[in-house]
């Protein structure tokens, strides 16, 4: 009879301690002063940086796990010590996703790296999809790309919001449709290079949450890029184009071929956020005393807290499954990624909002961090697709229908 274990291994143990150490110390620490400055954190990238938790090794030791959950593990425990500080540090593996997902081995070799910089001057990349009128509505994006045959450069007109570190990258990986009449079957995915001209952000946005975490539009003017910026080749390309105009089914488009790959990571960021919250009411809860007792010994108190608890633990084992089969090459027939951030964005909110309940008007308060980690929580319901999209996802695979 085959093993059945949901034991973590040794690696996997030690990995989790370990980014929970620097989460404890490092993050934590700094997470009220840095939401507040409503900066990006450089001297916490840089201290990630330093002690290997960031930059392309890290990623691909922990994406080589044969079953998928290191980065799972690791983005929980970041996320952990906070949100913003931890898309702060982890934001740029979107872009390395897109790179990874959609290009050449060459351009990987050649992009990556430059995408972390180094641990002396740390650099961010920027993952630029959606845009003001093609949010969800991925077949709508208007930024567009030319192919110059006569210089061999790609042309990219059009705006992008929402990007995460948009503007203060070095790489920006751009999303732009190469064929409109095609929708998402006709987009493709450039990497605009550092300091390449046209390429411009007017200002950092201001936000409910995550505020570590930079967050800006990107402008592009005319933006040339080489040829050789297309991830996946021309001929790769074309290719694809071609099985489309000839209505022949093709892959998914680059923007929803990264969040396919991220989505469960998405959703172990978001475990992250609730099991700080849960774990700090639950010692609120203890140490609290109402009417001569601890308020964990009234059943209204004890109940949500267990609640907390399952609501967690149940999304983590959607989390584990879809990083499983995505790591392993399992379709997702069902829409199991989309669950995943579905339900762990989901139970975010819900833990977040009942941990600043059990705290009452202490948890109203920035004395405190789950005002912090409320905030914060909200935008698992809304970034990577929203909860609706998601369950858009899940519904057409468990009907078969094009469900509207």
């Amino acid at each position: 009879m085959a093993e059945f274990s949901l034991d973590l291994n040794e690696e996997q143990r030690d990995l989790r301690d370990w980014v929970h150490g620097f989460a404890a110390d490092v993050v934590r620490p700094a997470a009220a002063e840095w939401d507040a400055r409503e900066e990006a954190p450089w001297p916490v990238i840089q201290e990630a940086a330093k002690v290997g938790l960031y930059g392309f090794e890290f990623l691909a030791n922990t994406w080589a796990d044969p079953t998928g959950l290191s980065l799972p593990i690791a983005s929980e425990e970041l996320f952990w010590g906070d949100a913003g500080i931890g898309l702060a540090i982890m934001g740029t593996s979107l872009a390395v996703a897109a790179i990874y997902g959609s290009g050449t081995p060459d351009q990987l070799v050649e992009w990556v790296p430059q995408c972390f910089g180094s641990v002396s001057s740390p650099a961010v990349a920027a993952f630029c999809s959606t845009e003001p009128d093609a949010g969800s509505d991925v077949g709508a994006m208007r930024t567009r790309a030319v192919f110059d045959a006569a210089s061999d450069e790609w042309v990219l007109s059009g705006q992008k919001a929402y990007a995460t570190n948009g503007g203060i990258a070095g790489v920006h990986v751009v999303t732009a449709s190469v064929d409109p009449a095609l929708g998402s079957r006709g987009q493709a995915a450039f990497v605009v290079p550092p300091g390449t001209p046209g390429l411009a952000s007017s200002r950092k946005l201001s936000k409910l949450g995550l505020r570590a975490s930079h967050t800006a539009d990107v402008f592009l003017d005319d933006v040339r890029v080489p040829g050789s910026c297309l991830l996946g080749g021309r001929d790769a390309l074309e290719a694809r184009l071609s099985r489309a105009r000839s209505g022949q089914r093709s892959s998914s488009s680059a923007a929803m071929r990264t969040f396919e790959t991220t989505r469960p990571t998405v959703g172990a960021q978001a475990l992250g956020v609730a099991r700080a919250a849960y774990e700090y009411a639950l010692s609120y809860a203890k140490e609290r005393v109402q009417f001569g007792r601890p308020i964990i010994e009234n059943q209204a108190v004890a109940f949500a807290l267990a609640d907390m608890r399952t609501d967690i633990d149940a999304a983590r084992l959607l989390v584990w499954r879809a990083a499983w089969m995505g790591r392993n090459n399992r379709p997702f027939t069902a829409g199991e990624g989309s669950m995943s951030k579905l339900r762990a964005g989901e139970v975010a909110v819900s833990v977040t909002e009942r941990a600043v309940q059990i705290l009452g008007g202490a948890g109203y308060l920035r004395d405190h961090p789950v005002e912090r980690w409320y905030r914060d929580a909200k935008i698992y319901t809304i970034f990577e697709g929203t909860s609706e999209i998601q369950r858009l996802v899940v519904s057409r695979a468990i009907s078969g229908h094009q469900i509207r």
